[in-house]
């Protein structure tokens, strides 16, 4: 298996053949605000973002804001989130972030990754989706299908998630960060699985350091 970086020419058509096959490469969550994608957020955790689609609603509709959020009963949260899984630790995350982002900001999502990282349930991950999501602010959230993508094509050679961000910030033109973040998700879903990675149908196969994948 090929291990070495690729060249500048080869990143950039790897990047150009990712944004054409994931034009729709922006977050799949539903939300109307960066609180609310923040909440979606932590619900995402080992669940589906339709399952999370499906479950914010409800929840939104009680609780749209920090404000509401904070005071809502525990256990009322428990039920609302229960069909995400791990409700119990998600419910007091939620409750938890939303109390934190009411006590430190006034109610308001803070707009940097050092401020949003002081939240109460918010690492790096969560703080970058909002960041490259909510305000358009260049970021790069590692979740497993960015660190398996990022892996398999021999753009990062780390296994920790923060140092796997740091890998692609320094390989990545800043400018690529939040579309190469979306289509690697994405590719990690629907091409580039875990278990099962449809390589003969990968349209990055020329340019895979591990492929074929077997």
């Amino acid at each position: 298996m090929k291990t070495q970086k690729p060249s500048p020419k080869a990143l950039k058509k790897s990047l150009e053949i990712l944004t054409e096959t994931y034009p729709d490469w922006r977050t799949e969550l539903t939300y109307e605000s960066p609180f609310q994608l923040i909440i979606a957020v932590i619900l995402s955790a080992q669940c589906t973002d339709a399952q999370v689609n499906k479950t914010t609603p409800a929840l939104f509709k009680k609780s749209p804001t920090a404000e509401k959020m904070a005071k809502a009963p525990l256990r009322d949260l428990e039920k609302l989130v229960h069909s995400c899984g791990f409700y119990h630790m998600k419910a007091k995350a939620i409750l938890k972030t939303s109390q934190s982002i009411l006590e430190k900001f006034d109610g308001e999502v803070p707009g940097t990754l050092e401020e949003l990282v002081t939240l109460a349930g918010v690492g790096r991950k969560t703080a970058s989706v909002v960041l490259n999501q909510a305000f358009d602010v260049p970021a790069i959230a590692v979740d497993t299908h960015v660190a398996r993508v990022s892996q398999r094509l021999g753009w990062a050679k780390s296994k920790d998630p923060v140092k796997i961000e740091f890998e692609l910030r320094e390989l990545l033109p800043e400018e690529w960060w939040t579309r190469a973040n979306g289509t690697m998700i994405l590719h990690g879903r629907r091409i580039c699985s875990a278990k099962k990675p449809k390589c003969p149908e990968c349209p990055l196969a020329k340019y895979c350091a591990s492929y074929p994948i077997v």
